[in-house]
């Protein structure tokens, strides 16, 4: 019986990867036609020619610049957030003060304020300092907008470390800010690896603000350049398809190699002991 059961769980798991597979195996594909191939055959049909030019069409046409654009911009706020996090977390859970609960607190008003709510007040604040079509007005905002949800996931695991360890360190002389980059910020690794992939996740896909404050092609991202493929009387929907794939690749990537390290992070700051 153990062995049926175990067998009709593989077969349940099977089916609902292969679901989870299925949409990227066919966008793919789809980015291997051409538009006569698209709309007039079968959408689930295999290409008769495979159109890999439809990758050197769309790298040439630009789209180079949005991905290198997504990497370091993605990169840069990634950083920023998760130190600023990490340095935040550590104050509020490990050290004393009267108003940690406070601030806490106003941070965490951060996860009940809207995206489309901040447009207008974001925007007429970038363009008081001249920041509207420049890249830093992005990762500022994704610094911001992050900051939240990733303090909320490291609170749990800065809870549980031992105070003792500091406690050794103080006493062998350590600084404050020794304490916290060599002996701490070592010790979260894994639940860091958790909120780099989540940040990494929403700052690669998000389109509203860069759709907003972005007007130039030289710093567009992906997720807006897409747009340049679409034309007023005639779409390459191949071309859409590549751009899609490449843009889909770097996230796929990233959550296979590091899928161990977020399930490790989300269950280490799940368990208090």
């Amino acid at each position: 019986m153990n062995r049926f059961g175990y067998a009709i769980l593989y077969i349940c798991l099977s089916l609902v990867a292969l679901f989870q597979i299925f949409p990227i195996l066919w966008l793919f594909l789809f980015s291997l036609k051409d538009n006569r191939e698209i709309f007039s055959g079968s959408p689930f049909a295999l290409p008769s020619e495979l159109k890999w030019e439809n990758y050197q069409k769309v790298w040439e046409g630009g789209i180079g610049v949005y991905f290198f654009n997504s990497i370091w911009i993605t990169g840069l706020a990634i950083v920023l957030t998760v130190l600023l996090a990490s340095m935040a977390t550590f104050a509020i859970t490990r050290m004393n003060w009267k108003l940690n609960t406070f601030v806490l607190g106003l941070f965490m008003v951060g996860l009940m304020i809207p995206i489309h709510s901040a447009l207008i007040p974001l925007f007429s604040m970038f363009l008081s300092v001249n920041l509207i079509d420049h890249p830093l007005s992005i990762v500022i905002t994704y610094t911001a907008y992050n900051l939240p949800i990733t303090m909320m996931i490291l609170l749990g695991f800065y809870y549980t470390l031992p105070r003792e360890i500091e406690e050794a360190a103080i006493i062998d002389g350590s600084s404050i800010h020794r304490l916290f980059f060599q002996i701490i910020l070592p010790m979260t690794t894994p639940i860091m690896s958790t909120t780099v992939i989540i940040n990494m996740i929403y700052n690669w896909n998000e389109f509203v603000f860069v759709n907003t404050f972005i007007s130039s092609d030289k710093y567009k991202t992906l997720t807006v350049g897409i747009q340049n493929f679409i034309g007023q009387y005639m779409t390459d929907w191949g071309a859409i398809g590549a751009t899609l794939i490449i843009s889909v690749l770097p996230i796929l990537l990233a959550f296979i190699f590091f899928s161990n390290k977020v399930v490790e992070g989300i269950s280490s700051s799940a368990v208090k002991g």
